[in-house]
């Protein structure tokens, strides 16, 4: 009997089911899902509950862009610190209470810098309280969809209620993108200013991957770490959630994997089963695994935190096809060089771009920026002294900080050069001029013509604080060098 030739498409379909490996993925949960249809490219635990860390801050500015869109509040509304604001654990602006700021500058630096306080400040302004805003973003989140998401507080620090999964960011991404498009520009700034600091946004994608066009990093120990990205590419555009990586790298370039198969296998559809839409994966009843030991366990010489530096490129090519879902993606075996790829390409620095400026106090333009700009650069000099410090001991529990070393670093680094200064610079406040003088010339500071008055003001103060400044240099050098 003549059997019928088998087609060239049967061939490769059973030759790439031959070559795929499905595994378990390692405490991860990925997905990959198309931003305009919710059509699911790869789901691994995708409906597992888990802790958001600051991917909560999604939330905190799809609610607060919404109040902007209907007209309850606007981008140049003035909010005012709370003490319970200024309170709040690192990565934060470290504000004082009272200090105002807009809702379109405090949105920015809550979304680049992951900061917690500004976090509070848009819900208490928009909500009322933070259990006030926590009901709006409970309510927000039913309404979308988002079945297995509950929130405590705006910004995602530890709390045993703020739970969500790969499934519900997902769903939350896409709201922000067909709701907010024309204030989608927040979730992908690559980096602010504000005084002399610049920092630059936490997802490593931005700026380096391809068509990167959002959207927020979180990181708490207990969820390992967290990532939302999106990326376009000839018109299409996917979303991808990575929960539970091991490093701030690994999240990227597992992120970064997700989008290159997603965006390779498009031509290869007919060899995947279909998944369905996002909106109806099932969720998982179970509690969200807890990652405190493995992300912050004594085997950790330093605190982790959403900026992590560490080099895992020799773990993401040993595990490039952990989480891949077994046929999900068993295409992907045909790109055996596309797991160093990522690698590389987040060792490269980020495409130059301009730094979005960001300020207190009121909406200004034009020579009343550059003022505010000079008059917040001038503040930074007290405030950043303490805050380093404050920093450095907050490092110390890292479950308590979404970003906490990425801020002690941000604050270490501003503080390198006028460390020394402002010791002296307080105690020769009435003449600036001569407080300069002195810090350049300390030795000729006792003979140089001062009023008599100002003079016994300052010595008792530079000789009771000796031993202070003694070490406060030895401190100081080791970020300046």
């Amino acid at each position: 009997m003549h059997l019928p030739r088998p087609s060239l498409k049967w061939i490769l379909a059973v030759a790439m089911l031959a070559i795929a490996t499905p595994q378990m993925a390692q405490a991860e949960a990925l997905l990959v899902v198309e931003a305009d249809s919710g059509k699911v490219l790869q789901a691994d635990n995708a409906t597992m509950p888990w802790y958001p860390a600051s991917l909560s801050k999604m939330m905190t500015a799809y609610v607060t862009l919404k109040a902007v869109k209907d007209g309850r509040v606007s981008l140049d509304t003035l909010l005012t610190v709370s003490p319970t604001a200024a309170s709040q654990s690192p990565s934060k602006m470290g504000f004082r209470p009272g200090t105002q700021v807009t809702v379109d500058n405090a949105l920015k630096m809550m979304l680049v810098k992951s900061a917690n306080d500004m976090a509070v400040v848009l819900a208490e302004g928009i909500g009322g309280s933070i259990d006030g805003f926590a009901g709006m973003m409970n309510q927000t989140a039913q309404k979308l969809g988002m079945t297995q998401t509950s929130y405590v507080n705006p910004n995602g620090l530890p709390a045993d209620g703020q739970i969500t999964s790969a499934r519900d960011m997902a769903i939350l991404a896409r709201a922000i993108i067909r709701d907010l498009p024309e204030y989608e520009y927040f979730v992908h700034i690559p980096s602010i200013r504000f005084g002399r600091r610049i920092t630059q946004n936490f997802n490593k994608l931005i700026g380096r991957y391809p068509g990167a066009d959002g959207f927020k990093t979180g990181f708490i120990c207990a969820s390992g770490y967290n990532l939302v990205a999106s990326a376009t590419r000839d018109g299409k555009r996917l979303i991808a959630v990575v929960l539970g990586a091991s490093s701030g790298r690994m999240r990227a370039i597992r992120a970064a994997q997700l989008l290159d198969r997603g965006f390779a296998n498009n031509g290869l559809a007919w060899l995947r089963p279909s998944l369905g839409t996002v909106d109806n994966l099932v969720p998982i009843d179970s509690t969200p695994p807890n990652l405190r030991e493995e992300m912050c366990g004594p085997k950790h010489k330093r605190p982790a935190s959403d900026e992590d530096a560490e080099d895992t490129v020799a773990s993401a090519g040993s595990s490039s096809t952990n989480g891949d879902g077994g046929v999900s993606f068993f295409a992907s075996g045909l790109q055996a060089a596309m797991p160093t790829k990522p690698a590389d390409m987040l060792a490269q620095p980020a495409a130059a771009s301009e730094p979005v400026v960001v300020y207190t106090g009121p909406t200004k333009t034009g020579a009343a920026l550059i003022a505010a700009v000079e008059a917040d650069t001038e503040k930074m000099q007290p405030v950043k002294r303490a805050k380093g410090k404050h920093s450095r001991v907050a490092g110390k529990k890292p479950d308590a900080a979404d970003d906490a070393k990425a801020d002690a670093k941000g604050a270490s680094k501003s503080d390198s050069k006028p460390a020394a200064k402002p010791v002296r610079h307080a105690n020769a406040k009435p003449d600036a001029a001569a407080a300069k003088t002195a810090a350049d010339k300390p030795a000729a500071a006792k003979p140089a013509g001062k009023p008599a008055a100002a003079k016994p003001a300052a010595k008792p103060k530079t000789a009771a604080d000796k031993p202070k400044a003694a070490d406060k240099p030895k401190a100081d050098a080791k970020p300046a060098g």
